[in-house]
């Protein structure tokens, strides 16, 4: 089992956060820009565990090198299930540079726009108390 899928798994948010590089970018599916920065990703991410029920992994698929994941999960939004892939790609250090979610079907990446939209100031305050500001961003 991959440490990251671990670390979500287990909601050890320490440890998510140790795993990302400083100039991650983090690709969500449900804004329109992506968000640089390892306190708006850590909090986007503190986020998205808060809005899911029901979290679960199903599969992983890695690089021959190791320096690229895909990791395959189900989860509910609501009453929505949710089917998506965690794309992470490692720096030489090891630590997460690239991190884009997808999923499908349209009706949950709806109902998980909604639901992190109303996570959103919570997001960008904890990402500001984290980095004082420099990175938190709009959607």
């Amino acid at each position: 089992m991959h440490p990251f899928r671990k670390a979500v798994e287990t909601r050890d948010h320490d440890a998510i956060e140790a795993m990302l590089a400083e100039d991650v970018v983090f690709t969500s599916p449900v804004a329109f820009r992506p968000y640089p920065g390892k306190a708006i990703t850590a909090a986007i991410l503190r986020g998205v565990l808060r809005v899911f029920t029901d979290f679960r992994y199903v599969r992983e698929i890695a690089s021959a090198d190791g320096r690229d994941h895909a990791l395959v999960f189900v989860a509910k939004v609501g009453d929505k299930e949710i089917n998506g892939c965690d794309f992470l790609h490692f720096d030489e250090e090891g630590r997460i540079d690239d991190f884009t979610v997808m999923v499908r079907p349209l009706s949950a990446a709806q109902a998980l726009a909604a639901a992190m939209g109303a996570q959103f100031d919570r997001i960008e305050a904890e990402a500001r108390a984290t980095a004082g500001g420099a990175e938190a961003g709009g959607a």
